[in-house]
Formats: C-alpha cells, structure tokens, sequence
C-alpha cells in the first residue's frame, strides 16, 4: 500500500444505474462460486487427492490445501489491485475472471492420486495457488468500481452487492452440492460428481468475460506528480474487522463438512446448510447495505455484532444437542442472516475511508491479506481444535473471539456514510 499517483477527475463520473452495476455481481459471484466449491467437497476432494492409505487424515490435508490457496491471495492484490489503479477497475476485473478460468478448468479435470500419483496433489496445491491469486486481485477493483458508479447516498446498497454476490456463490455451491448428492452414490460423487460441480462454473465463465468487457470504465486520469497518504489507522481497525469477518463466514460455510464430520449427518442432507445460509445472506447483505446508508456502517455492525457473540454459543449448543437437520438448518441460517449485517458494512466503510487514488490496490492488498491469514486458516483451525479438544463445540468459541475483536475495531470507526456524517458535522 505504498502512495502513488492521486486521481484528477476534470468532470464527474457518471453514476451507474443498479441494473447495469449488477453485472459487477455475476463477474463476482461465478468467481467466488468456483473458489467455495472447493469447501464443500472437500471430503470428495480429500478421498481424490488424499486417500487414506497415504495420508494420515484425508480431510484435515484437503482443508489445508484449501487455506494454501489463501496464500497468494495477497500477491494477487498488491499485483492486479495496483493494475486497477493504474489501467482501470475493468481491464483488472477482466484478468482476474480470465485467470480464474484457468484455475478451475485445471483443478476440474487433474487426476487422482491414484491415476498419476503424487504428481496430483502438486496439480490440486498449484491450481489452488493460480485461485487464490486471482481472487486476491478481484476485490479491490471491483469494490472500488461499485464505490465510484454509485450515487454517494448508495454506496451501502451498490458495495453490499460484493458481498450479496459471493453469498449467491455459496448458495448455487449448496445447491449443485446438494442436488448432485442426491443422485449420486458416495463413490460417484467421490470419483466425478465434485468435478461436474466446478465444471458448471468452467462453462459459464465466457458469459462472466463478455458482461465485464461491456462495462464503462470508472477511472479517472491520474497525475504522477501527487501522492496519496495511506490512512494507517484504517488500515489497522481494517484488518482487525476483516479478520473477525472471514473467520465468521468461513466457519459458516464450514457448516456442511462439520455437519458430515461432526455430526454424522449425510451428505445430501449437510449441503441443505449450505442453502440455508445461503438464501438468508442473499437477502440480507442488501438490506444491510441500505439500512446502513440510512444509519450508519456503524451501527448497523455493531448491532449485528453484538447479537452474533450473544447466542452463537447458545447457537451451536444446541445443534451439538440435538444434531438433527432441522437444527442444523436453523442454525445455519440465523448465522447467515446475522452475518449479513455484521458483514456488509465492514467492506463499505473500508472503500469509503480509503482515497480513490489507491483505492484498488489499498483494499485489494488490505482485503486479501486479512483473509489469507485468518480466512485461508479458519476451517482448518475449528477441525483442529476439534480434534484436539474432542468438543464440538470449538467453532462457537471460536467465533466469539473474533467478534470480539471485530466489535472493539468497529467502535474505534469512524462514521463514513454520506448521510450520517453530514449531519454530524
């Protein structure tokens, strides 16, 4: 996040309608979709590349090769986030949807551990890598493209589109997972049925690629000759809030594994979590984005907050004590809809505070660092502390220690809303 060049804008960019802004979600969704699969097949994964007869814990490795593709994550943003400072939001939103095309083509189609050996799970950690790369560079263009095309009184809704979208990911991951453990026995979906998964979002990247080659771009011209100062103390209560944030959702989307590890529940029934959190975030992450263009990022985090440490212990007591569906579900879901609110303002408030010059590469590199560190490590963390402590309860306490964190960071906050700020000052 070092200065470089401020942005002049000789006339106002012009605010784009939400129909048009929208297509900035599909780009977003079908990238995330891709990324998430990988967790809720990752026992299918973990039998493919990882059998039990080479490896000691077949899922435990299949959840840390998920978190290797977290590593590069900040890679990607300090690379394609500066690119969009430099080039454009839309020449590094086209990149990002390319390479991770590639990726998941790649991983979709390696071989088994027991087709070519150990030459496959090099392939998986390789492709992971290639993901996470080109995710780590998706965020900050395309955040800092949905600031500047929205009109300052919807920023919240237009930004909480980032975070409405990836949840569309989850649920079309819990969908197709879901549906294709329904038709398919274990071993099928062991063999391919996790492969067909990854390949329906490999045959709809084209359609990603042409709706973001049809965007305007956002960019103004830049001046070489003016530096920026980054704002240290954002960036620090940034990370702190990013970090309670991931570790929350991965620990949500961690619903379906747990419930098929911990709990026993089959596999067509567990990825029924996945849809439960899926639908309540999909129509609350906007909800969230307007109500706090009305009062505040904030209070609107802080609430959520709040109401998430209260009862995620009681929460996860409960689906512990009765391990049943109907449990699991409402607990997934009650997750997901808190998350929403806890969520979405984080993310706008960060794009806001930061100065358009170096939005793209700042929020990139500040997004993808925080979620590499705590993101790429939560599940495997809760699966650990699973197994050391034997209590399932360790995803509850777990959270709560990040919310703690990310409620103390929020109040140190400054208010960025346009409305709420006004009349403060």
């Amino acid at each position: 996040m070092n200065s470089v060049a401020v942005a002049v804008a000789p006339e106002e960019v012009a605010h784009l309608p939400l129909h048009r802004v929208a297509a900035i979600g599909v780009g977003n969704a079908l990238e995330f979709y891709d990324f998430l699969t990988y967790t809720f097949f990752s026992i299918q994964i973990g039998h493919t590349f990882f059998p039990a007869e080479h490896f000691t814990s077949p899922l435990l490795t299949s959840l840390a090769t998920f978190g290797i593709g977290f590593t590069t994550r900040p890679l990607g943003g300090f690379i394609i986030g500066r690119y969009g400072d430099r080039a454009g939001r839309k020449p590094a939103m086209i990149l990002t949807f390319m390479l991770m095309g590639v990726a998941i083509t790649g991983l979709a189609l390696t071989p088994s551990y027991e087709q070519i050996g150990i030459a496959a799970p090099i392939l998986l950690v390789l492709f992971r890598l290639l993901q996470g790369f080109a995710l780590g560079g998706e965020v900050g263009p395309s955040t800092a493209y949905l600031i500047e095309a929205a009109p300052p009184e919807r920023r919240g809704l237009y930004v909480a589109l980032q975070y409405a979208t990836q949840d569309v990911a989850v649920l079309a991951a819990g969908l197709v997972g879901f549906a294709l453990s329904g038709l398919l026995d274990p071993a099928a979906l062991d063999a391919w049925g996790w492969r067909v998964a990854l390949l329906i979002g490999v045959a709809i990247v084209p359609v990603g690629l042409a709706i973001r080659r049809a965007l305007p771009e956002t960019m103004d011209i830049v001046d070489r000759s003016v530096r920026t100062k980054v704002p240290w103390r954002l960036v620090w209560l940034g990370v702190a809030l990013l970090a309670s944030g991931t570790i929350c959702s991965y620990t949500i989307n961690y619903m379906t594994t747990y419930a098929q590890d911990s709990l026993q529940i089959s596999a067509h029934l567990a990825f029924g979590a996945s849809i439960a959190s899926g639908v309540c975030m999909v129509v609350f992450q906007p909800i969230a984005g307007i109500l706090s263009d009305r009062v505040g990022r904030r209070p609107v985090t802080l609430a959520a907050g709040v109401a998430m440490l209260l009862t995620v212990i009681p929460i996860f007591l409960t689906v512990t004590s009765l391990r049943s569906v109907a449990a699991l579900y409402a607990a997934a879901a009650a997750l997901g809809a808190m998350q929403s609110f806890y969520a979405a303002p984080v993310l706008i408030a960060l794009a806001e505070g930061l100065p358009k010059s170096i939005r793209s590469g700042s929020l990139a590199i500040l997004y993808a660092a925080s979620i590499a560190t705590f993101g790429g490590s939560a599940q495997f963390i809760v699966k650990y502390l699973i197994g050391v402590t034997g209590n399932p309860m360790a995803p509850g306490w777990y959270m709560s220690l990040a919310l703690a964190i990310g409620i103390t960071a929020m109040a140190l906050l400054h208010e960025t809303a346009p409305a709420v700020a006004g009349r403060k000052r």
